[in-house]
């Protein structure tokens, strides 16, 4: 990786959908870019146009992330180049289907990619970002963080661990200049969906939000300085409200005894 007079940018799962356009907006930004995704081919035909329309520097990083393999190696690649500024933990899968009826490997997929290649890609990009006192991690979970459907146990079990690992790092966080977003997008028209076995054509289409308008509101609530960002909810204190009962909820739980409803008669 040669070095770059602009802040460098390192986006996963950048071949399509949501990925696709954080490179294109980023870009826009003055940002050169690495690009991270398994598909090559398609890595390659956005890093043309990016270039032309930007005059961007990218690299372009063919790699499985659920592989460990190819994970170690763009760790490396991320503790290799002090330039990179802005980390944004995007690749993702989902397999939708009820717990017996989904394979042991897609279940693996799962966690490999939406769990353990985030958790080790941030690991490797938070030494030099405190190093050095700046960086911004921008963290994709989904509304599905906190909560779960009959077909989602497995994904939603693996993007509450993106909400809650966020939420804990931003704590620690609190007192630098490095900086975590954590978007959780709804439904969002990408391949995803297709792939997960729901089609996106199944989907009350009002509902679908397109991956531009989802990256551009996501965004937006990074140059706000948002710790938490929900693109389609319309009500700000809709999060503030469940995120205080969170809050009371825990007190509650700090006490050594037994609630009066669980002892003996």
């Amino acid at each position: 990786m040669s070095d770059s007079a602009k802040p460098v940018a390192l986006v996963t799962g950048a071949s399509a959908g949501i990925g696709a356009v954080y490179a294109e907006r980023l870009a826009e930004r003055g940002y050169d870019l690495i690009l991270v995704a398994r598909r090559a081919d398609r890595l390659d035909a956005l890093s043309g146009k990016l270039a032309a329309a930007h005059g961007t520097k990218i690299d372009v990083v063919a790699a499985d992330l659920a592989k460990d393999a190819d994970l170690t190696r763009v760790e490396q690649l991320i503790r290799d180049n002090p330039a990179i500024t802005l980390l944004v933990n995007n690749a993702g899968t989902s397999t939708l289907a009820p717990v017996a009826k989904t394979s042991e490997q897609d279940a693996a997929a799962m966690v490999a990619l939406n769990v353990t290649a985030l958790t080790r890609l941030t690991y490797a990009v938070l030494p030099a970002f405190l190093a050095r006192n700046e960086g911004a991690i921008i963290n994709v979970a989904s509304v599905l963080s906190f909560h779960a459907l009959p077909i989602s146990a497995i994904y939603s079990g693996t993007k509450g661990y993106v909400m809650n690992f966020s939420r804990g790092l931003q704590q620690e966080l609190a007192d630098t200049n490095i900086r975590l977003q954590l978007v959780m997008p709804a439904s969002t028209a990408t391949e995803l969906w297709d792939l997960s076995g729901v089609p996106l054509a199944s989907l009350n289409q009002s509902s679908v939000m397109s991956a531009e308008n989802l990256v551009d509101a996501a965004l937006a609530g990074f140059d706000k300085g948002e710790a938490i960002t929900l693109p389609s909810v319309h009500d700000a204190g809709l999060w503030d409200r469940f995120d205080d009962a969170r809050s009371a909820l825990f007190a509650a739980t700090q006490t050594g005894e037994p609630a009066p409803r669980y002892r003996a008669a």
